[in-house]
């Protein structure tokens, strides 16, 4: 292979790192798909709080052919320098609402006020403070220093991370602590689940640059790009279509990268498969059916056995499992299919729209259809590379570009976890998987009050080059009231009834639990019963506490403005390894870490009630209209408690297990006429 090196890139080309408000030494981000999680303790410091997740880039020298030659390291092969630029901004406050994503047909109802500014109050020039900027920062490893990156909303300073270089050159990012407030005093209402005026918090992204000085030569990088997301509360375990997967579809379908030519079930099939069976961790009905010992566990060996032979005798096998899969001109709006996710589109009450709920990636179902048909070769189990420095290094820059999207979601873009819906767009891109970085000279222009969607489209709109903040700008503000709201199960009082399920389906459980074995429940599940009686064990490992059941009260609006707050005293599922050695449970074991709050009950906020009637006095609360003589705080509150008291006479739950409230974002069209 010719070693002459003619191009150099960043890699990871997208990089996340996640907010953590502990002043431990951050823990760097998986970096190879194959990657285990960490061991129990190390998520968290000793007083509870969550430590930061940084990203770390590296460079890669090309040769003529594209083909990667080596690493480049300060000290190795003639490599004398890297300097690094970094560029952090927080946009979310000077941007739009969210309310559904802007590229699916349901979004031509949308009223203009539901396309308008954040912080409309704040007009002219004086928009241009509502953006945290950290400017561009640069580190030369010959310095070794820190870049400090830090800007100001409204006059208040805002701490967005932290960069510095290795001793072999590679830059390390570290993200903001995860506080959120607001610039007002007193503080402005929380009064919903994206969009809150004058709050703001300290998750960002931005442009990662290079210029590396290797023998007596300097050459810029092709760049990356880094976001800055909430934590991961299961760092474990991957979502049924990751952020990988969905981009991995989209370039394959441009014919950018070459779609699989060989599938392979190790490869291809087991790992889609193995996450239906890791949800078990983080939420109740995806345990009953794909966790351990269940109907549909294919990590059970016998039945790997069979779903790994291609022969015609397990075809029906195969066909039945792919025929599960959610389509949608097949299955309109139907909550039966698999995946048991939210999707795009998703309403409270009785579904309006196909997108209603998730499909896989047009890849996904192709590579599980061509399985289904038994053209596919068997295997052992994937080891891969759980460590990417052991991998051959033309491998390298693949492996650390999927292992940082693997364990970000693709579920609903609403609007989701680190990033949203403008992701999917082929035109945010100068090279698969490499977003567009739009130049400092080429300042974005003015959308107007309201975000048109012809501009939305249009060349010169937001789907093309991107600049500092952009692609965090889409998500909630601040990102906890989303975090509080992403849940299960959702309904109205009406669709209570024999065919309602409190566990599905569910929005992001693999980033936000919903359902989680405790720390209490797995050491009764670890322990030989003296005896030779199994069922307290069983019993323990069968419990799913409710992941949220630190939040107090009935009313969603004052568990967000607890969430902002308390975000980082919620548990963090782990990995523990089962000792007794009998195989009655399984090897491993995803534990929630004990929680930083008083104990609660298992079930409090099982339940998830959306009360439409109680957004008229929010709503009016919020713009300032409201003209009745009972205060809209307590008119919605008693509408909540007069819901809570009907779904307890429906479901026989007490009031610990209810949840209620009016969630705007289940509600997008409420003002259409």
């Amino acid at each position: 292979m010719d070693q002459q090196i003619v191009q150099v890139k960043i890699h990871p080309a997208i990089g996340i790192a996640r907010v953590g408000n502990s002043d431990q030494s951050p823990f760097i981000g998986p970096e190879s798909p194959d990657q285990p999680a960490l061991p129990p303790g190390s998520y968290k410091d000793g007083s509870g709080k969550i430590i930061k997740q940084a990203a770390r880039f590296r460079i890669y020298g090309y040769n003529q052919a594209g083909e990667v030659v080596r690493e480049l390291k300060v000290g190795e092969a003639g490599v004398t320098d890297i300097r690094w630029t970094v560029h952090l901004a927080n946009k979310k406050a000077a941007w739009y609402q969210f309310h559904i994503p802007l590229d699916i047909p349901e979004a031509a109802d949308l009223s203009d006020a539901k396309r308008s500014r954040r912080n409309a109050s704040v007009t002219g020039a004086d928009r241009k403070k509502l953006v945290i900027d950290s400017g561009a920062r640069s580190i030369s490893t010959l310095e070794r220093g820190t870049a400090v990156l830090s800007g100001q909303i409204m006059g208040k300073q805002v701490d967005l991370g932290r960069a510095s270089t290795e001793a072999d050159g590679r830059l390390v990012l570290v993200g903001g602590d995860g506080t959120s407030a607001s610039y007002t005093d007193p503080p402005g209402e929380i009064t919903g689940v994206a969009n809150n005026d004058t709050w703001y918090d300290n998750v960002s992204d931005g442009p990662i640059t290079a210029e590396v000085t290797f023998d007596g030569t300097t050459k810029t990088a092709t760049p990356a790009w880094v976001v800055v997301g909430p934590p991961h509360y299961a760092p474990g375990v991957k979502t049924v279509r990751t952020l990988y997967d969905l981009l991995y579809d989209v370039f394959t379908t441009e014919k950018t990268v070459e779609p699989v030519q060989e599938l392979s079930f190790p490869e291809h099939i087991e790992p889609l498969l193995a996450r239906f069976c890791e949800l078990q961790w983080v939420n109740h009905g995806f345990a009953t059916q794909f966790g351990w010992k269940g109907p549909h566990d294919f990590l059970d060996p016998e039945m790997r056995k069979r779903l790994n032979d291609p022969r015609e005798v397990n075809r029906d096998l195969r066909r039945q499992i792919y025929l599960q899969m959610r389509d949608y001109d097949r299955d309109g709006m139907s909550p039966v299919p698999w995946p048991w996710l939210y999707g795009d589109a998703m309403t409270s009450g009785k579904a309006t729209s196909v997108r209603q709920h998730l499909t896989l990636s047009a890849t996904q179902d192709w590579m599980l259809s061509q399985w289904a048909d038994g053209h596919f070769a068997p295997g052992p189990r994937r080891t891969g590379y759980p460590d990417v420095d052991d991998a051959p290094v033309t491998w390298q820059p693949g492996l650390l570009d999927q292992a940082a999207l693997d364990n970000c979601a693709a579920d609903a873009f609403h609007p989701g976890s680190e990033v949203t819906w403008p992701i999917r767009h082929k035109t945010m891109f100068s090279e698969p998987f490499r977003i567009l970085h739009r130049a400092p000279d080429d300042p974005e222009p003015d959308y107007g009050d309201v975000l048109q969607l012809a501009d939305v489209i249009g060349k010169n709109g937001p789907l093309y080059a991107q600049g500092p903040g952009d692609l965090t700008r889409w998500m909630a503000a601040p990102w906890q009231c989303d975090t509080a709201s992403c849940r299960f199960g959702y309904q109205v009082q009406a669709g209570l009834g024999p065919r309602y399920s409190p566990y599905l389906p569910t929005f992001w459980p693999a980033q936000m639990p919903n359902h989680v074995l405790t720390k209490k429940d797995f050491d009764v599940v670890n322990t030989k019963p003296t005896g030779g009686d199994d069922s307290a064990r069983e019993e323990a490992f069968e419990n799913r506490a409710v992941w949220l059941r630190g939040l107090k009260g009935v009313d969603f609006n004052v568990q967000r403005r607890q969430m902002i707050k308390d975000w980082w005293l919620f548990g963090i599922v782990e990995p523990h390894e089962y000792t007794v050695g009998d195989a009655k449970f399984p090897r491993y074991v995803q534990v929630e870490s004990v929680p930083g709050y008083p104990p609660a009950s298992d079930h409090a906020n099982l339940i998830n009630i959306q009360v439409p009637e109680a957004g008229v006095p929010q709503r009016a609360a919020a713009a300032g209209t409201w003209r009745g003589t009972i205060p809209a705080a307590d008119v919605e509150s008693a509408l909540v408690q007069q819901a809570v008291e009907e779904v307890k006479e429906l479901t026989g739950y007490d009031e610990t297990a209810i949840a209620a409230g009016y969630l705007e974002k289940l509600d997008p069209f409420h003002d259409n006429p």
